[in-house]
């Protein structure tokens, strides 16, 4: 266990594996999820036999404050899902329990905060899937769409190199095709934009992924969703070396935007400013949104922490 200092007052920390050792034991058995993602498998429905135990650790950790601020744009954008448009979250990244949280908070929010729970569908790299089993357990309790990064390829030469980009390519078409096919159907697909995680001593992870603007391009309407306060830390390892720790989680939903309008407006923007790659200028541009967002929602979530 390692003792820090958080915002102004100590905590123990443990990793997630030894801090719910027995609870990832049955998260682990209820789970299906497949560990081998192929072109075949790429939609992966949530499997909710796991959901008690991922909330049994929430549950834990959560305190008093925790919350959805802007949920009512969240409701507004699943009523713009039902007929028809396809809506995104464009969420902020820093853990793997960004997802678990969300999904958590909705469920218990009310009825319209579960059917809007029940509409989410993650864009997920096949790490989670393939880099471990337990890994796989915990996001497996959620609806997915796999993809295969392109940071995931190996960057030498070589036979197993040419074989993973044939790979990539055909998981990624299949994912393709499916979020064609399921956009329209009433459902919210929810991208992390930065691509990862994001690590402190890495800053470049809270750079916006320059492929992000192929959805905001092909999508009609989404919500800016921000994170403020973690309950798993990254460390290096995986999900289950990361650090718990009890802690205040506010996420914070904008308005219902016209991605169409956002773009354009981003796209002018860097036009006048001389800036060449539109494509990443209009990405930059949700990272902004984002951090502003974030830094706003932080100065009210200070007030919830517990005093020292």
């Amino acid at each position: 266990m390692t003792a820090i200092l958080r915002d102004g007052y100590t905590q123990i920390m443990e990793t997630l594996s030894s801090a719910f050792r027995d609870v990832i034991k049955h998260v682990v058995a209820a789970s299906k999820t497949p560990t081998q993602v192929t072109e075949q498998n790429v939609y992966q429905t949530g499997q909710v036999e796991a959901l008690p135990w991922i909330d049994g650790i929430i549950k834990d950790l959560l305190l008093p404050g925790s919350g959805i601020s802007g949920i009512e744009h969240l409701y507004a954008l699943l009523t713009k899902a039902c007929t028809g448009n396809s809506c995104l979250l464009l969420m902020e990244h820093y853990s793997n329990m960004d997802l678990p949280i969300f999904s958590y908070l909705l469920r218990t929010a009310g009825a319209q905060g579960i059917a809007t729970a029940d509409a989410l569908v993650a864009i997920a790299g096949m790490k989670l899937n393939e880099a471990s089993p337990t890994v796989a357990a915990f996001t497996g309790a959620y609806t997915r769409i796999i993809i295969y990064p392109s940071r995931s390829l190996p960057d030498r030469d070589s036979v197993y190199n040419r074989r993973e980009i044939i790979r990539s390519n055909a998981i990624n078409r299949a994912a393709i095709k499916t979020l064609l096919e399921i956009k329209t159907q009433g459902k919210l697909i929810l991208v992390f934009p930065s691509g990862t995680r994001y690590r402190p001593w890495d800053p470049g992870t809270k750079k916006g992924v320059r492929e992000i603007d192929s959805y905001i391009k092909s999508f009609d309407y989404m919500c800016f969703v921000a994170i403020n306060g973690e309950l798993l830390h990254v460390r290096q390892g995986d999900m289950m070396d990361d650090y718990v720790s009890q802690d205040v989680v506010r996420f914070t939903a904008g308005p219902v935007l016209s991605c169409t309008a956002f773009r354009d407006a981003a796209r002018a923007r860097a036009e006048a400013a001389g800036i060449a790659d539109k494509k990443q200028a209009a990405v930059d541009a949700i990272m902004e949104q984002l951090e502003e967002m974030h830094t706003q929602a932080e100065e009210a979530r200070k007030h919830l922490l517990p005093s020292a």
